[in-house]
């Protein structure tokens, strides 16, 4: 893209996180009034979009996911992702985000052998299932989201859709070549925070498109560069359908792997939220104790820290790090 494009591209992104946190600041239920940007992938660079879809009818279900890493307890109370639904289609048929959050392989995973699956590797993917506790859904009103469209029509020259295939057949088919369409930033909003210890984790939205189109999720610089904010020991993306799971591939490296060295990817995504730097440790006794003191000294009450984090109630914060410390 031109300088032009590239600054306005990124204005708009900025622009968007700020919606993002007015629509969770005057909403109707409780809203993280304190959050902060905790990861950003930065702005789509245009090479790839990557399918992550709900299952439909005829549609197999299909997840994307990519890597962020956490140095502290921390509370995410917002996202956003950034796709492109192709073929274009109305804004209002994208009905319903589902998020999940994963480990990494070899945790939740029932085989530890990288090895051991239908793919070449298991080495930094995501485990086989998801993070029970941090699953949130739009049609279970555990989130909201709100879209928004950034460009009427933009177009990627690769794109994996339905190139994923597991073992005896060869996992590099290099994708599903060019997809053009709609370019859109989706806000999500959790109306229950997801709240998770210092670790290395995958973030895999999907989004439910109605009436033919399906949301491919874009690529975002790998090394990050600005306006993203770097993250430590940053992983490639990976993919994987209802046919392949509970194994994963890795986007670049096996399924398009086009030159030499074979490219990777990341994804266009960023969470906001926030930091509990004294709260407890999960496992230990007086988890919950530290943690509901940690939280109300830094918010000056738990009324304050209710509405900082984004939690319904004070209640639904301390039930929130009650399962925490039962990690």
């Amino acid at each position: 893209m031109k300088e032009h494009e590239v600054q306005n591209h990124t204005f708009q992104k900025l622009f968007g996180l700020l919606l993002v946190l007015v629509a969770m600041l005057f909403s109707g239920t409780a809203s993280a009034q304190n959050s902060q940007l905790i990861v950003s992938t930065g702005n789509p660079d245009g090479k790839l979009g990557a399918l992550s879809r709900r299952p439909s009818a005829d549609k197999l279900e299909t997840e994307t996911a990519d890597d962020f890493v956490l140095n502290q307890t921390t509370v995410i109370s917002g996202a956003t992702i950034t796709g492109l639904i192709s073929p274009a289609t109305p804004l209002a048929n994208i009905t319903n985000v589902e998020v999940e959050l994963y480990h990494r392989f070899p945790l939740d995973s029932a085989n530890p052998d990288p090895l051991a699956g239908k793919v070449p590797t298991r080495t930094n993917s995501p485990s086989d299932v998801e993070i029970d506790t941090a699953t949130r859904d739009g049609s279970l009103r555990t989130l909201r989201f709100a879209v928004r469209l950034l460009n009427a029509s933009f177009s990627v020259p690769k794109s994996v859709l339905n190139g994923i295939k597991k073992k005896p057949e060869n996992p590099t088919t290099h994708g599903d070549g060019p997809a053009t369409g709609e370019e859109v930033e989706i806000g999500i909003t959790f109306t229950n925070p997801i709240l998770l210890p210092a670790g290395h984790y995958f973030f895999r939205p999907e989004v439910l498109v109605t009436g033919g189109g399906d949301f491919l999720f874009l690529s975002a610089p790998r090394p990050i560069v600005s306006p993203g904010t770097a993250i430590a020991g940053d992983l490639q993306a990976w993919i994987r359908n209802s046919d392949l799971a509970p194994d994963w591939l890795r986007i670049g490296t096996d399924i398009i792997n086009d030159t030499t060295p074979p490219p990777t990817f990341n994804m266009t995504f960023s969470l906001t939220g926030n930091f509990v730097p004294d709260a407890g440790t999960p496992g230990q006794a007086n988890c919950h104790g530290e943690s509901i003191s940690a939280v109300a000294k830094q918010f000056g009450g738990l009324d304050a820290a209710t509405l900082a984090m984004g939690f319904s109630s004070v209640q639904a914060l301390q039930d929130s790090f009650t399962a925490f410390c039962e990690q």
